[in-house]
């Protein structure tokens, strides 16, 4: 496969290992970035959509999860694309970064599939990646970077 035709999800608020601008996290808007996704291939019947914290203290921590999203169209600013699953903090739909303390890595990685998925709304990341099984065509991964900038002690 030649570069030009690999499967890519990029934003166009921050590059590959660039740092999210805070708008799209917990000390900003708390809104997702808008994404565009290039070289869908072609049998492509909807995308998966799952972003994750692996620096957690806890283990890998789930921001979004969300599938059946139309292939052809970017994911835009303060959208709720597709059927949204329940992220870490307990919610529907987006949750953005919140590192408790340092510089944490989130993932944006999506999935182009073969076929829709007959979940529930709120279903799990765990319950999404059983669906998707088996239907998987490409994948692609955004990685972004997050540190809060508000350090102030509450009183």
């Amino acid at each position: 496969m030649s570069v030009n035709n690999q499967f890519l999800i990029t934003s166009t608020e921050f590059g590959h290992k660039g740092h999210i601008p805070p708008k799209y996290t917990c000390e900003g808007d708390n809104v997702n970035p808008p994404l565009l996704f290039r070289n869908i291939p072609e049998r492509t019947r909807s995308l998966a959509l799952i972003v994750e914290d692996p620096d957690a203290r806890t283990g890998v921590f789930d921001h979004w999860v969300c599938w059946n999203i139309f292939p052809n169209e970017a994911i835009a600013e303060r959208s709720n694309p597709g059927i949204n699953g329940t992220n870490s903090f307990g919610k529907i739909g987006y949750g953005g970064p919140c590192p408790p303390s340092g510089e944490h890595r989130y993932y944006f990685k999506v999935f182009a599939l073969d076929a829709e998925l007959t979940l529930p709304t709120g279903a799990s990341k765990q319950e999404l990646l059983v669906a998707m099984k088996g239907h998987e065509l490409a994948t692609a991964e955004l990685m972004g970077r997050y540190r809060k900038h508000k350090h102030a002690v509450e009183k």
